[in-house]
């Protein structure tokens, strides 16, 4: 059974894995076409996804600053120039260092310190900090629906209601 924390992050993996699948379906042109857009193309939204969940999950690992900054360039770098599958793939490899990080972390609730290079310190807990990387990535497979229906494709359902939908599918 997920406790909520596990069950708010396995929904952004699921919602992430739907949009990836749908995007499979697509011409690849799709993928890296440049548009007038939040991002210049549905690949560079993705990067932006990537690189964000990256960051945080040593945010919530609590890593100094001072160790994540420099990776900023590497994780972006990874991200560039990348077919639907390998991002797919840079995915995975967040998601199963985050639910590592999740089994680790007994109280989803702890407290912790965040501090901000631009904004400055931030008391919160763990669980405050993971539905921020939830939220993020739902903010952008929202600009990732609107680019594709800038180029004459439909979306995919990705909202929370159809997860849930699906996992009690899934018990019966």
């Amino acid at each position: 059974m997920l406790n909520h924390a596990q069950q708010l992050y396995d929904y952004h993996v699921w919602a992430n894995n739907r949009l990836f699948g749908h995007l499979k379906e697509l011409p690849k042109e799709a993928f890296h076409a440049e548009l007038t857009s939040v991002f210049p193309s549905v690949a560079q939204t993705f990067g932006h996804i990537y690189l964000f969940d990256q960051l945080y999950m040593l945010v919530l690992a609590q890593v100094p600053n001072e160790e994540i900054f420099p990776k900023i360039p590497v994780w972006t770098g990874e991200a560039q120039g990348k077919s639907i599958d390998e991002m797919q793939q840079l995915f995975d490899g967040v998601a199963g260092q985050f639910r590592d990080l999740l089994q680790l972390t007994p109280d989803p609730d702890k407290a912790m310190t965040i501090t901000h290079p631009k904004y400055g310190s931030l008391e919160t807990q763990f669980s405050d900090i993971l539905r921020h990387v939830v939220n993020h990535g739902t903010y952008h497979r929202g600009n990732v629906t609107a680019m594709l229906r800038q180029q004459g494709y439909a979306g995919v359902p990705t909202d929370y209601m159809f997860y849930l939908l699906e996992r009690q599918e899934g018990k019966r």
